[in-house]
């Protein structure tokens, strides 16, 4: 029987305009009413989250920042912040890449020194909480939980192809389209999977977990019943193997519904 089900959000459950499907709501509190704990996985900010998620606020746990920070209601259960030295050490890696923007991401704020666009835009679409301000200094006097770096020219092609080998004691990452994130080497998605299933006694194979990016690849591995959307990262399709429809056609809504069903997808 399935106790913990874990959803990315971006490319995932959320639509392609970057919305929750209607009736997600409903199908949680299913959730809730069976026994089935839903965690909302994803890279953006917690405050964020708990806003997008406030009529189950009380009834789900959230993950932010790709794993670096869990939180129950108004409790923070789980913290995996980036040292500061290293912190710093990530922003002065990134600086020299053309067209690359950091935004550090602290645990109540995301802060940006650069008002280029679209990745402003960006960043005031996806954080509610962000300013402007020197990052270096932002990084040096409060908790990191990721830098995430907005790259025009495809992480793929510039910044994936130089920050892992100048940053190999943190965690490099592309997370979706042309955003990579930088974050302790242990912070991801599934070590705070691992943390849940310890925290609420669960077994991996009383997990399920969807996701559509690399980001999420540790997540699905850490849960016995890993589901990837049909417009999932193409390398991640393969590694993981289990198509359910894209988040285009609510995919991960349908699949919640069968498993409030006590149905696996």
């Amino acid at each position: 029987m399935i106790k913990l089900v874990a959803s990315d959000l971006d490319g995932t459950l959320l639509d392609p305009a970057g919305n929750l499907p209607d009736g997600v709501f409903d199908v949680i509190e299913d959730l809730h009413a069976r026994g089935v704990l839903f965690c909302a996985a994803s890279g953006r900010q917690l405050v964020a989250l708990r806003e997008m998620f406030a009529p189950v606020a009380d009834k789900i746990l959230i993950m932010a920042e790709n794993g670096a920070l869990v939180a129950r209601g108004d409790s923070l259960l789980y913290a995996r912040p980036i040292g500061r030295e290293l912190a710093v050490r990530a922003l002065e890696a990134v600086r020299p890449l053309p067209g690359a923007h950091p935004l550090v991401c602290t645990p109540s704020c995301a802060y940006y020194e650069e008002e280029a666009q679209p990745f402003l835009q960006y960043v005031r679409a996806s954080y509610l909480r962000n300013a402007r301000g020197d990052l270096v200094q932002i990084a040096a006097r409060e908790p990191v939980c990721k830098v995430a770096v907005y790259d025009e020219r495809g992480p793929e092609n510039n910044g994936m192809q130089v920050l892992p080998r100048a940053l190999p004691q943190l965690r490099v990452i592309q997370s979706g389209g042309n955003w990579l994130d930088i974050s302790d080497a242990e912070a991801h998605k599934g070590n705070a999977i691992r943390f849940l299933l310890g925290q609420f006694g669960l077994r991996p194979e009383e997990c399920a977990a969807f996701g559509d990016h690399m980001n999420d690849y540790e997540m699905l591995l850490a849960c016995g019943h890993p589901y990837v959307t049909e417009n999932a990262f193409g390398p991640l399709k393969q590694r993981v193997g289990k198509i359910i429809p894209s988040n285009e056609r609510a995919g991960v809504l349908s699949s919640l519904r069968l498993i409030a069903q006590g149905i696996l997808p």
